[in-house]
């Protein structure tokens, strides 16, 4: 497929499938050298980091564990940028090593303000790991511990990232196709 459509925007290839999980093996295995003989605890932000923090997982070789957290600050194309909490983490995380997991470091409030909220919890240690990263417009001083991807500032949608709820089941990542 060399195009598809959503919302009345169409899309062209930008990342396959083979090189995103290429890249997950790559990370999954830099977290097991990293924390072998620890049990990390996964804390994946839904929705879109659903894929992601689910391949991560199932590429560990150290024991682990995860949870879900659910915030949101997009709607359609763009960040609204306001973080709202829609889903709240559950455990205790006082002295356990953190690694959250995220789809996309945009502007980067999400992450400020999560990791700021997580921080006063008084976690062993607390890392990010990002499939994509788009430092031309991260407005905050995030440096993701983990990334998948350094991506100019697109719009992207499938493996987890969607527009308006759709597309995130697509196993390859697209990008708009301004020349469309």
């Amino acid at each position: 497929m060399t195009q598809i459509s959503y919302n009345g925007l169409k899309f062209k290839p930008f990342i396959p499938s083979v090189k995103i999980q290429e890249r997950v093996k790559d990370i999954a295995a830099e977290i097991s050298r990293e924390y072998e003989g620890k049990v990390p605890l996964i804390v994946c932000v839904l929705n879109g980091a659903f894929p992601f923090a689910a391949d991560i997982f199932r590429n560990l070789t150290i024991d682990a564990e995860i949870t879900f957290i659910r915030l949101k600050s997009y709607s359609g194309t763009s960040s609204t940028g306001a973080v709202k909490e829609i889903a709240g983490l559950s455990e205790d995380i006082a002295g356990r090593d953190i690694i959250v997991v995220e789809d996309i470091i945009d502007t980067g409030r999400t992450m400020v303000k999560l990791l700021a909220d997580l921080q006063a919890k008084n976690p062993a240690s607390l890392r990010v790991a990002t499939l994509l990263h788009k430092p031309e417009v991260c407005k905050a001083e995030i440096n993701p511990d983990y990334i998948g991807f350094n991506i100019p500032p697109a719009f992207i949608i499938g493996y987890g990232l969607d527009i308006d709820g759709l597309a995130r089941n697509l196993q390859d990542i697209w990008v708009v196709d301004d020349n469309a």
